[in-house]
């Protein structure tokens, strides 16, 4: 064994032993967080019958996940701060339960499922203190990948990022010399029309890709403005590789018929295109870790 690995060892068992209060505040914790789940419970099957069912969401299941490993990036500075429960924070709480209430009202999803994230927080603040609560925000605020974008707005996204890429793709397949018209979503070809549907809006990829990127710009040692840089690279990144998918569907169902833009080629084009949004990603990643600028 390490060290490193020893001495991290003998701190927790030193923090622990030191200090008694911990365990009674994660046995506390434990209580909580049952209860929550009791709470939450319908809340919770229903979004993991969303991850399931819509392949849109089916990343959902990776980010809690990804959460417990921030957390855990996080252990050497959490262990060695003092557990000071936060009484005032009751009304986080209070806070995240109103809302609860109100989505349960209004039947609005989103509303009941981002509360969580705030009665998490709030339980960890309450129990644990704000300096250790302060400390696992971020990965806290993650969670917020896990829940479904609201439909309204999933389609004012959607809709207007579908009509540009369609647009981009006709104007690219121009200057390659293909015969093409678009009107709207739809791509007539001079032996075919191919219709631009929400999938190929680059929707989906940008929803995972951006849960993709937090999670490294989080973990990663850039300095804030590059953390962000390569956060939002997502966004033109998945959006430019899905004009080249359009392009590249239009140029083999000119040459081959319309067929060659559905089933299975259709749908490995989908896992080409997110592979290849990492690979891009990761070369910024190294981008910019030369700059010196930032």
């Amino acid at each position: 064994m390490s060290e490193t690995a020893q001495d991290s060892k003998l701190n927790f068992r030193a923090l622990v032993n030191s200090k008694p209060s911990l365990v009674g505040s994660f046995a506390s914790f434990s209580v909580l967080i049952f209860s929550f789940v009791v709470l939450y419970y319908h809340v919770l099957e229903k979004l993991i019958h969303d991850w399931i069912k819509y392949e849109n969401y089916s990343h959902g299941f990776l980010v809690p996940a990804i959460c417990a490993y921030i957390v855990w990036k996080k252990r050497e500075n959490v262990i060695r701060l003092s557990v000071r429960p936060a009484n005032w924070a009751i009304v986080i709480l209070m806070t995240g339960l109103s809302l609860f209430v109100l989505g349960n009202m209004a039947a609005e999803l989103f509303t009941m499922r981002f509360s969580m994230l705030i009665v998490i927080w709030g339980l960890i603040a309450f129990i644990f203190g704000m300096s250790i609560a302060g400390r696992l925000w971020v990965a806290i605020g993650y969670l917020i990948f896990m829940i479904p974008i609201p439909t309204i707005v999933w389609n004012r996204i959607a809709f207007p990022l579908k009509m540009f890429v369609t647009k981009i793709a006709v104007h690219g397949m121009g200057l390659l010399g293909i015969p093409v018209y678009a009107e709207g979503n739809i791509i007539h070809l001079s032996n075919t029309s191919l219709q631009v549907v929400d999938a190929c809006s680059g929707m989906r990829s940008l929803t995972s890709l951006l849960a993709l990127s937090a999670a490294f710009s989080i973990i990663s040692t850039h300095s804030l403005p590059r953390k962000w840089l390569l956060f939002l690279s997502a966004i033109p990144i998945a959006i430019f590789l899905n004009i080249v998918r359009l392009i590249a569907t239009a140029i083999l169902a000119q040459h081959f018929g319309p067929d060659i833009a559905k089933g299975f080629l259709h749908e490995l084009s989908g896992v080409l295109v997110f592979l290849s949004a990492i690979g891009l990603f990761y070369l910024f990643h190294l981008a910019l870790a030369k700059i010196s600028f930032i």
